[in-house]
């Protein structure tokens, strides 16, 4: 168990499996840098961050939902939940019978990914609904602003081991207070970063001499 002065944001999870280091960049040094991709988000982001709740139907939603688990060592807001009411009656827990089931809806702006980044921030506010309301929560959604498409997700053993071992990297990084060398990869392209970082510059294998010479060269 974490205490409250130990959580961590959810939205790291995603950063850390993208790039340590650019986790590092927004997390430990505080540094941010906005581009085309991040705009997009943030706008996309700003609709749904409302806080209001409203109910369709046989489901209620609520919008920019605080989350939080001391198991995991993480704390954030859903974008959206929603409120399944339960077809044949009640489901116990803690609190005693209830009637709605949660179901997460977390809000991107690109396509869906072969990568686990986004299910893996999707089940840890899964994990969260299920530790603060003791139930359990099977499912839940990710919705991409480019084909305007929902992806239903699975909370399987698989991918909830996956986010437990995310939330541990994700707070031995904190603890131990460095930023990772910078290391290039394809996906360093579409990195707000990239100028900050410089990965061709100082990481894999470009080093300075090569990069000024592949300047040159250019």
């Amino acid at each position: 168990m974490y205490s409250e002065d130990e959580l961590l944001p959810i939205s790291a999870l995603q950063h850390l499996l993208f790039c340590e280091r650019q986790c590092a960049l927004i997390h430990i040094e505080q540094l941010w840098v906005e581009n085309l991709y991040t705009a997009e988000g943030r706008v996309m982001h700003e609709r749904v961050d409302s806080g209001r709740s409203e109910s369709r139907g046989d489901v209620r939603l609520a919008f920019s939902l605080p989350l939080c688990s001391l198991r995991l060592g993480l704390t954030g807001k859903a974008d959206a939940v929603e409120f399944h009411r339960e077809e044949g009656g009640k489901v116990e827990n803690r609190f005693g019978s209830i009637r709605w089931r949660p179901f997460p809806v977390e809000y991107k702006r690109g396509r869906p990914k072969k990568e686990l980044w986004d299910k893996v921030q999707l089940c840890a506010q899964a994990m969260c609904l299920e530790e603060m309301l003791s139930i359990e929560v099977p499912r839940g959604a990710l919705f991409y602003g480019k084909t305007r498409r929902r992806v239903d997700v699975l909370f399987d053993a698989d991918l909830r081991r996956k986010t437990e071992e995310t939330a541990g990297r994700l707070h031995d990084l904190f603890d131990s207070r460095m930023t990772p060398p910078a290391k290039y990869d394809e996906k360093c392209e579409s990195c707000s970063f990239i100028s900050l970082c410089l990965p061709k510059a100082t990481g894999g294998k470009h080093t300075v001499t090569r990069y000024l010479a592949d300047i040159m060269g250019e």
